[in-house]
C-alpha cells in the first residue's frame, strides 16, 4: 500500500531514460515469451513430428515449467545478487541456444533437453525484468509497470499464434524455430549496448556474500511474510488456466473436441492475447489508483474463469456455440494480469534487498500451478480416449485449492501491510529535508 500513493524517500526519478532502459529489459522478456509459448502453436506438428502422444507431448511443457518454477527463487537470489544485466545475459543466451536445439532436433529426447535449456532460459528473464522496473521507475508505478511488463510477455505470445504459426505451414518446422532464434542475438546486442542496472546515484548498498547462511535467511524472511505467501496463492490460482490453454491444450481442444478448424482456432488464441493485453492495461491503472481493488479483481476472474469453464465443458451438445468460446477466451484474457496482482502482494511485503527472492517465490506459483495442470490433462486425455470434458475439469480442484489459500491468507497480509504503511510514515516525517 505505501507504494500506492507517495514518492518514498530515494525513489528512482524514472523519465525517458528509464523508459529506455526497461524496454531493453522488457524486449528481452518478449523474445523469452515468443519462445516459450510457440510449442503451443506447433502441439500438433510436434505430434506428427516425434510420433508421440498426449501425455508425452505434455511432457515438452511440463519440463520446461518444472525447469522455470524450480529456478525463481534461484533467480530471485542471483538478480539480488549479482543485478539485472548478468543475470538477463545468462537468460538470452541459454533459451536462444534451447530454441536453436528444437529446431534441428532429430529425436523426442533432444527436443526434450532444448526445450529443458530453453525453460532455464526463460526462468531468468522476468524477476529480472521486474527488478529493473523497481530500480528505475518510482515505486508509486509498481503496479502499472510490472503490468505493462506483463503486457510484453502478451504481445510475445501474440507473436507467437500469429507468426510462427504461418511459418510453421509456411516454411517448414526448421525453418521456424532456427529463423526464431535470430531473435535472441539481436536482443543480446541491445542488452550488452545499453541495459544499465540502475540509474547513477541510486545503486543499492553492497551486500556482503554470506554463503549458504544468506541464502536461507533471504528466503526464510520473505517467505515469513503473509503478503509473500498471498501473493504466491494468488498467481497460483490465476495464472494456469490461460497459461495451460495457450502453452499447449488449447489448440486441440479447439480443434479436435470442437470441431473448429486451425485457422479458427489460432483467431481464438489470438483473440486470449488481445484480451490480455487490454485487461493489463486496465487493471494496472485500477490497482495504481486503488490498492485495495487488488483482491477483488483477482478473486472475480477466478470466478468469472470457473463459470466459464464450467459453461462450455457442460454445453448440452456435441460443441459449444462460437459464441460461448469467443467469451471464454476473452475471460481467459484477464488470467495473466490477474496473476500480476500477486506481485502488488509480495512487493510492499518486502524491503528492496528482498524483491528479487520474494518476486521469485511468487512467480513459482502460477508455473507450479500450469505444470500440474498440464500433466493432469495428458495423463487423463490418455486413460480416458480423449474427453477433454473430464481432462479439463482439473483446472477446478487447483482453483478450489488455490481461493481456499487465498481467503485463509487475506486477513493476515493486510494486517501486516497496514503496519508498515503506519511505519513508513513514521520514518518519513522524521527524514531530514
Amino acid at each position: 500500500m505505501s507504494s500506492a500513493g507517495t514518492t518514498l524517500p530515494g525513489d528512482p526519478p524514472g523519465g525517458r531514460r528509464a523508459i529506455a532502459v526497461w524496454g531493453v529489459g522488457v524486449a528481452v522478456y518478449f523474445v523469452a515469451v515468443i519462445f516459450r509459448t510457440s510449442l503451443g502453436v506447433a502441439g500438433l506438428d510436434a505430434v506428427e513430428r516425434f510420433h508421440v502422444g498426449a501425455s508425452a507431448l505434455s511432457t515438452f511443457s511440463i519440463l520446461q515449467l518444472l525447469v522455470y518454477a524450480g529456478m525463481q527463487i534461484p533467480v530471485g537470489l542471483l538478480v539480488d545478487r549479482l543485478g539485472t544485466k548478468k543475470v538477463l545475459g545468462i537468460g538470452v543466451v541459454l533459451f536462444t541456444v534451447g530454441q536453436l536445439g528444437f529446431a534441428f532436433s532429430p529425436s523426442y529426447g533432444t527436443a526434450l533437453a532444448s526445450r529443458a535449456l530453453l525453460g532455464c532460459g526463460d526462468a531468468l528473464t522476468f524477476i529480472s525484468v521486474l527488478r529493473l522496473g523497481t530500480r528505475w521507475f518510482p515505486a508509486r508505478r509498481g503496479p502499472l509497470v510490472a503490468q505493462l511488463a506483463g503486457l510484453a510477455g502478451m504481445a510475445g505470445n501474440l507473436v507467437s499464434t500469429l507468426v510462427i504459426a504461418r511459418l510453421l505451414h509456411g516454411i517448414g518446422w526448421t525453418a521456424a524455430f532456427a529463423g526464431s532464434a535470430l531473435a535472441g542475438v539481436v536482443v543480446l546486442v541491445l542488452l550488452l549496448l545499453f541495459l544499465k542496472d540502475h540509474p547513477e546515484g541510486h545503486e543499492p548498498e553492497p551486500v556482503p556474500h554470506q554463503g549458504a547462511a544468506y541464502v536461507r535467511r533471504q528466503i526464510a524472511a520473505s517467505w515469513r511474510e503473509p503478503g509473500t505467501r498471498l501473493g504466491l496463492w494468488v498467481h497460483f490460482t490465476t495464472q494456469f488456466p490461460a497459461m495451460v490453454f495457450l502453452l499447449l491444450w488449447g489448440l486441440p481442444f479447439l480443434v479436435e473436441a470442437q470441431g473448429l478448424t486451425r485457422a479458427a482456432a489460432g483467431e481464438l488464441l489470438t483473440l486470449v492475447v488481445l484480451s490480455n493485453m487490454l485487461v493489463g492495461l486496465v487493471y494496472g491503472q485500477i490497482i495504481a489508483r486503488h490498492h485495495g481493488a487488488r483482491l477483488p479483481l483477482a478473486l472475480t476472474t477466478v470466478g468469472a474463469t470457473a463459470v466459464l469453464w464450467a459453461a462450455t465443458l457442460a454445453y448440452p451438445a456435441e460443441h459449444a456455440p462460437m459464441w460461448l468460446l469467443i467469451v471464454l477466451c476473452v475471460v481467459l484474457g484477464a488470467c495473466g494480469p490477474a496473476s500480476m496482482i500477486g506481485f502488488d502482494f509480495s512487493r510492499p511485503a518486502n524491503p528492496p534487498e528482498r524483491q528479487g527472492t520474494a518476486s521469485g517465490i511468487t512467480n513459482m506459483g502460477g508455473f507450479v500451478a500450469s505444470m500440474t495442470t498440464l500433466l493432469a490433462i495428458g495423463v487423463l486425455l490418455d486413460a480416458t480416449g480423449d474427453d477433454y470434458t473430464v481432462a479439463f475439469s482439473a483446472v477446478f480442484v487447483l482453483q478450489a485449492l488455490g481461493v481456499s489459500q487465498i481467503l485463509r491468507l487475506r486477513r493476515r497480509a493486510a494486517k501486516r501491510e497496514r503496519e508498515r504503511l503506519v511505519a513508513s510514515r513514521v520514518s518519513s516525517v522524521h527524514v531530514p529535508v
